[in-house]
């Protein structure tokens, strides 16, 4: 068997986390490559036995399996849609962007054009599967609360007249729907698109940021109610080494999914 050709947009802390784990896997393994921009500072920290690439057709001519994206929303705009012109199944981290219905509903007819597939993935999240089965409940109430240590939301505490360390208890930045949390933090809340794409749609899912002093890493909660029954769940995730706006778990989340893609198994 061939080793599975996978191709990278962007090489920040969690693409090169992902490329990492794929290239340790055994036979028959993955061939990685990375697509960035000519004058990225990034390519210097690309290992050399990674292909290196520097547009779209390279990518094509790469010929991956498998295209992910982990390189933000301006990536997924300016990237994505060639990929699925070309009829590659994408995966794609930066999820928030898909707030924006019409460029969402632009990818989606690409892809069914074309042949290529949009990928989703859970992220930092757990739960997804229920939200999926209960989204057609007439009686649906879900809710979303994100609580993340200063050290994530320093720059926005500073623009609102906060000193980031020296907040004397938790301090809610935003409380709305999830299209709206997608607008204002596009940076940070993928997981409320998530929850809205998985389930009843981005008005439909109420959503809370809170930064709190006493949070020891980044903890997600969902709040389920429908006539189905309830579901609570509680995710706390170590922030990433290098970003403390990112959940670590999320670069091992894009490699449960890549290797789920290529499975001859599918746990949906």
């Amino acid at each position: 068997m061939k080793a599975r050709r996978v191709a990278l947009i962007g090489f920040g802390a969690i693409a090169s986390d992902l490329a990492a784990a794929l290239m340790a896997r055994p036979v028959p393994g993955y061939a990685v490559a990375v697509l960035l921009g000519p004058e990225s500072e990034s390519r210097a920290r690309v290992p050399a036995e990674l292909s290196l690439l520097s547009g779209c057709d390279e990518l094509r001519a790469f010929g991956p399996d498998l295209v992910v994206e982990a390189a933000g929303h301006e990536a997924v705009r300016s990237v994505v849609p060639q990929c699925l012109e070309f009829g590659l199944p994408v995966l794609i981290s930066s999820i928030g962007v898909l707030h924006d219905e019409a460029f969402f509903a632009g990818l989606v007819e690409v892809a069914q054009r074309s042949g290529g597939r949009i990928l989703l993935p859970s992220g930092a999240l757990g739960g997804l599967d229920y939200v999926r089965a209960v989204r057609e409940a007439k009686s649906l109430s879900l809710r979303y609360q994100s609580r993340k240590p200063p050290a994530a939301w320093r720059d926005e505490l500073i623009r609102r007249g906060e000193d980031p360390d020296a907040l004397a208890g938790p301090v809610t930045l935003f409380s709305g729907n999830a299209r709206e949390a997608a607008a204002a933090y596009p940076l940070n809340l993928n997981v409320a698109a998530a929850l809205a794409l998985a389930g009843p749609g981005f008005e439909a899912v109420n959503v809370d940021v809170v930064c709190d002093p006493a949070a020891k890493g980044n903890s997600h909660v969902i709040t389920v109610e429908s006539e189905f029954g309830t579901m609570s769940v509680a995710v706390a995730n170590r922030p990433s080494p290098t970003n403390p706006k990112s959940s670590w778990i999320v670069s091992q989340s894009l490699l449960a999914a890549v290797e789920q893609h290529f499975s001859p198994v599918a746990m949906l």
